[in-house]
């Protein structure tokens, strides 16, 4: 007898589970995007159909299908599958699930695929409980992370495990998945929903690549709809964004998208793209990034990448760098703007970093005889008797207030550290210190 009261019940929890989660590939030609590391022919995939595992690290962003990944290979492998989250999980857990997989393997000769979400905010104790029982076989680890594995994860871990790296969606993907909830019984099929295809694109646009925000955004939207006459729910654009005002922007302040975005910002102003350094500055003000940070960058960079092709830029980003800690958030961003497009726009010249860097190499790796006794301080009591300063040349007795002289140590003193190129302001330098050599030749 069926029972009414039962089948409504099982109406509501498949409403109260969220489109993202029923909408969860079952089988690996369900999924979407991440060719790379699961197209046709490609190892992980290879590993899943034929259910040969070995330990695995998922490492990306959100929504981008990691777990996922792990869903599939809990359909289709013939091990027994655990999954577990770092975030409410201990090591009293760990070793329980290790405990049971040892009396599996003994007594059914089955192994256990041990899913761990989030393995990063595991802490090293956490996951050095893991270690044995992945070096003898008796898990199978599946790790999901969002953070870059080699900075949170043990390096004993990872050396027993393949790393995959999964790239955020695309607006294709994402578009890709959003008809697919539209038309599958598990998602808004039963709604005889219809959406506008610059709807459809925008939440794809918006979503930045987060399968996740996209499925949420439009189910918020599809809910929250009123049908109209003919039992239609009409989502327009308007409706669209409103369910997903603001781009989800994947911006971690302590993680390793936080040095890639740096370093993307660092390297435009070297290449002297302005359009690109003020995309990412944005990108790093949107995320809340601390104005502090960034301004170091930017000095960092125009003594490095600028330096003495124009001297001005290094002041610029110094005198940026004391303002944002007096202006603060949100004027800061014209500062550090300004600052910013003034380096990447200005002449370059990476000549007293090449000399500095040379100059210490040599002084770690050369022998070294002294200072010359010329240039000695002849200041303290028996300084003279020791030959201390004796013959140094004050270069403002002479004219032009130069001088030649060696200032180098003995076994140094053919070395030539800065070589000024022939842009902006070192080509003047360029220029003078020609002179002055001429100026040495002739008085020798």
């Amino acid at each position: 007898m069926v029972d009414l009261f039962d089948i409504a019940s099982e109406q509501r929890a498949k409403q109260s589970v969220p489109l993202a989660a029923r909408m969860r590939p079952r089988i690996i030609d369900e999924f979407v995007g991440q060719e790379q590391i699961i197209g046709k022919g490609r190892l992980l995939r290879r590993a899943i159909e034929a259910d040969k595992l070995s330990s695995l690290l998922f490492f990306g962003p959100p929504g981008s299908g990691k777990t996922t990944l792990a869903e599939v290979i809990a359909n289709t492998t013939k091990s027994k599958f655990i999954r577990l989250s770092a975030v409410t999980s201990g090591i009293a857990d760990v070793r329980a699930v290790i405990n049971q997989a040892k009396e599996d393997l003994k007594l059914y000769n089955k192994r256990t695929v041990l899913f761990i979400d989030e393995i990063h905010r595991f802490n090293k104790g956490q996951q050095d409980a893991l270690l044995p029982a992945v070096e003898n076989g008796t898990i199978i680890l599946i790790g999901a992370t969002t953070e870059n594995p080699y900075f949170e994860v043990n390096s004993a871990l990872i050396s027993r495990s393949r790393i995959f790296s999964l790239n955020r969606l695309t607006d294709e993907n994402i578009l890709e998945l959003l008809k697919r909830a539209l038309n599958d019984q598990r998602g808004l099929k039963e709604f005889d929903v219809v959406v506008d295809q610059q709807a459809l694109r925008h939440l794809a646009t918006m979503s930045g690549g987060d399968a996740r925000s996209a499925y949420n955004a439009l189910e918020l939207a599809v809910l929250t709809t009123e049908p109209d006459d003919d039992g239609k729910i009409i989502i327009d654009l308007a409706i669209a964004e409103e369910s997903i005002q603001k781009p989800h922007i994947f911006y971690d302040k302590k993680g390793d998208w936080h040095f890639d975005v740096i370093s993307a910002f660092i390297k435009s102003m070297r290449g002297s793209d302005p359009d690109a350094v003020l995309h990412w500055l944005a990108r790093m003000i949107e995320a809340g990034e601390k104005p502090e940070f960034i301004a170091r960058r930017i000095v960092i960079c125009a003594a490095e990448d600028v330096g003495l092709a124009d001297p001005q830029a290094l002041v610029v980003a110094m005198t940026a760098a004391d303002a944002v800690h007096f202006i603060g958030w949100p004027e800061a961003q014209l500062i550090l703007a300004e600052a910013a497009v003034y380096v990447a726009t200005a002449p370059k010249s990476n000549s007293t970093y090449l000399g500095i860097n040379q100059a210490r190499e040599d002084v770690r790796q050369s022998p070294f005889s002294g200072v010359p006794a010329h240039l000695r301080e002849n200041g303290y009591k028996g300084a003279v008797a020791l030959g201390c300063g004796i013959g140094y040349k004050y270069p403002h007795n002479f004219p032009g207030h130069y001088t030649p002289q060696q200032y180098l140590p003995d076994e140094f003193a053919e070395k030539v550290y800065y070589n000024p190129t022939d842009i902006g302001k070192e080509s003047e330098i360029k220029k003078r210190l020609q002179y002055l050599k001429e100026k040495s030749y002739q008085q020798d």
